[in-house]
């Protein structure tokens, strides 16, 4: 391709991009950006006080975490929905390998279970899956990928009367050994292939993507069917805690918008899913502080 030809694609990538800077309405709250709403993380806000915060700031949807639903799946997915809001997923399977995961195979597929059946009874448009680390004893990542691959064929198959999409989500290289074997959106298309279910998919998220170049490719190779999810965030330069010091959009390194021309040009329309773990800035101040932040930063930055 000519320089000239070359300028003019890219141009053209820009021009397909959504404009965020005077609609919102696609921005999303993952809850966990408000410290899992327990007390001292933030405010310990109710679901209703989250919902209600985000339907006056003209979000259009919110992603809950298991530990804040419980035994009301149906009745906040409903009431969600009465705000004008949507489930935009739900947060998240056990890990299913690794030392964090349930001791047997039984046990991580009966918890599995349980949380599809709650996705499909919130309403949730899809259920973020993490692969969990390194088979203790195994030294291998590719046999544990072999085990995930396996656990979530057969999870997609019980998914099926529910239709409840599976999101399996690729974690940064840092957490290989002990949250997620799975870290390349490479290997996560590779698993779909493998599996070849509709309702297996990936979600993307700028934390654990941010330092990929091949993600362009990999993504278009994924295809609009197969994306399930885009999560927001940065990477702070100056990170003292991989897990719990994220930044906010526009506070870190990550090349946000040439990483969003990536997804959409692979062809995800859907919501953009703020999801910041920050246990030492971002959970000590007020949610609603946060909550604007979030639309502000949407705006400009993203």
């Amino acid at each position: 391709m000519s320089s000239g030809s070359l300028l003019c694609y890219q141009l053209f990538r820009l021009e397909i991009m959504r404009d965020f800077s005077k609609d919102h309405s696609d921005l999303a709250l993952n809850t966990a950006t408000l410290g899992h709403l327990f007390e001292g993380c933030g405010a310990g806000w109710l679901p209703e006080e989250v919902i209600d915060a985000c339907a006056t700031r003209g979000f259009g949807a919110i992603a809950w975490w298991r530990r804040e639903i419980g035994k009301r799946a149906f009745e906040i997915g409903e009431r969600t929905r009465s705000a004008g809001l949507e489930v935009s997923g739900l947060c998240r399977s056990p890990f299913l390998v690794g030392p964090l995961a349930p001791s047997r195979r039984q046990n991580v597929i009966d918890d599995f279970k349980l949380s599809i059946e709650m996705a499909s009874d919130l309403g949730a448009r899809c259920l973020t899956v993490c692969a969990g680390g390194v088979i203790e004893g195994s030294h291998s990542i590719t046999e544990s990928l072999k085990e995930v691959t396996s656990i979530v064929a057969e999870m997609a198959q019980f998914s099926q009367s529910s239709g409840v999409r599976l999101a399996v989500e690729p974690l940064n290289p840092v957490y290989g050994g002990n949250r997620s074997c799975l870290v390349t959106v490479r290997d996560a298309v590779d698993m779909c292939e493998i599996i070849k279910n509709p309702l297996v998919t990936i979600a993307v998220d700028v934390y654990h993507v941010w330092w990929d170049l091949s993600l362009a490719y990999e993504l278009e190779r994924a295809g609009a069917d197969r994306i399930s999810g885009y999560h927001l965030c940065d990477w702070l330069a100056e990170t003292t805690d991989v897990l719990l010091d994220r930044g906010m959009m526009g506070d870190g390194v990550a090349d946000l918008k040439s990483i969003r021309e990536s997804v959409e040009n692979a062809g995800y329309s859907g919501y953009c899913e703020v999801e910041v773990f920050s246990a030492n800035n971002w959970w000590k101040r007020d949610p609603n502080e946060v909550l604007d932040t979030c639309v502000e930063r949407f705006r400009t930055v993203c």
